[in-house]
Parts: structure tokens; C-alpha cells; sequence
């Protein structure tokens, strides 16, 4: 299932990439303010993180567009008792439309992501544990979001993603307990687009 919403994805993204009237690339890079939401989620408070990647932007028209990125993103949160902090890594590639509002620079976006786990640990002050094996690989979500992008190149943006999949794994054989949790981020970002076709 998983390989066949991104084989769609991809295409999807060829066809709205041949039909561009203009094509612009950039590179963005924040800070996030991330947590667990779900029915097994009380306990946890929100940490901080690091947020960056890589942007492509195909619009369609002057007030439309289609926007894949890859973006490192630094999720998880803090255990409210202990304060150890449980590190969830990911490699996201959201898909987003973008609505532009014209000359003001304002804009909207809407759209699915993909999340490919990269690190899972829990650490705080004396020790560090791998728990990558008590998380699945893959998680599916959504991003929105809204910021200001200058026809110059930098733009600057406040983006929610919220996930549709439990993060946790339904197994308890590697020893950590399975929770109904999501992964749940504020992202502030700030970048900058190139070019244009």
C-alpha cells in the first residue's frame, strides 16, 4: 500500500511538473516545537527541535501552485515525570498545495506527508536507548500552514503537521510498550526560493 501511494505521489508530481508555467527551487530551515497526541499520550510535554531541507515549487498560475519538499525534521517529546526526552527523527516529504494571495506575499498551504523514520531514541542526562525498533517506519500525516514569501527569494512560514497513523508499533517483543500515539509539530521556519522558468 505504502509503495503504491508513493509510486501515485510521484506521479502526481511529474504531471503537475510538466504543466508548470514556472519552477523555482529553495531551502528552508527552523525550529519546531513538537509532541505526541493520541489517547495515550497524557504524560508527554512538548520539546524542541530542528527543522531544514530542500524545496521545490511548481506553480501553475500566478495564484497556484504544487510544492513537494525533503525535510529533516526532529520530533518526539518529554516524559512529564522523568524529563527524558524521546527522539523521533524523521525524513518528511510533504506534498502541499499552495495558495498565493498575489502581490501582498501572503500565502496558504495544504497537503499529505510522508514521514521514513530515521533515529528513535530515548535519552536524557545518564543514558541513551535505540527504541527504532518500537516505531514503525513509515508515518503518514498532513501539513498546513500559512507565511509571507517576498518576490526576492525569502519567505517565512508557521506550519502545523499532525499525523493520521500511531507512530508505535502494535508488537511488544522488543520490550517497550506500545502506545495509540501520534506525532504532533509547530514548525517556524525561515528559507529562500531560486529561479524561475
Amino acid at each position: 500500500m505504502q509503495k503504491v501511494l508513493l509510486s501515485l505521489g510521484l506521479l502526481v508530481g511529474i504531471s503537475f511538473a510538466s504543466q508548470a508555467q514556472s519552477i523555482k527551487y529553495g531551502i528552508k530551515a527552523g525550529a519546531s516545537l513538537t509532541n505526541l497526541s493520541g489517547e495515550d499520550s497524557d504524560g508527554f510535554k512538548n520539546k524542541f527541535g530542528f527543522n531544514g531541507g530542500v524545496v521545490a515549487n511548481f506553480g501553475l498560475n500566478d495564484m497556484f501552485s504544487i510544492q513537494p519538499e525533503v525535510l529533516y525534521s526532529m520530533k518526539g517529546a518529554k516524559e512529564g515525570g522523568t524529563g527524558a526526552r524521546l527522539n523521533l527523527n524523521y525524513i518528511d516529504v510533504p506534498v502541499l498545495a499552495k495558495i498565493s494571495t498575489g502581490e501582498t506575499g501572503l500565502f496558504f498551504e495544504l497537503g499529505p506527508q510522508v514521514g521514513f523514520l530515521a533515529s528513535a531514541k530515548a535519552k536524557d542526562d545518564n543514558f541513551s536507548i535505540n527504541y527504532k525498533e518500537a516505531f514503525k517506519s513509515v508515518d503518514f500525516g498532513y501539513a498546513a500552514g500559512l507565511g509571507f514569501q517576498a518576490a526576492s527569494g525569502p519567505m517565512i512560514g508557521l506550519r502545523y503537521n499532525g499525523g493520521f497513523t500511531n507512530v508505535g508499533k502494535s508488537d511488544n517483543s522488543n520490550g517497550v510498550q506500545a502506545r495509540n500515539i501520534k506525532n504532533s509539530a509547530f514548525q517556524l521556519y525561515v528559507g529562500f526560493m531560486f529561479g524561475g522558468k
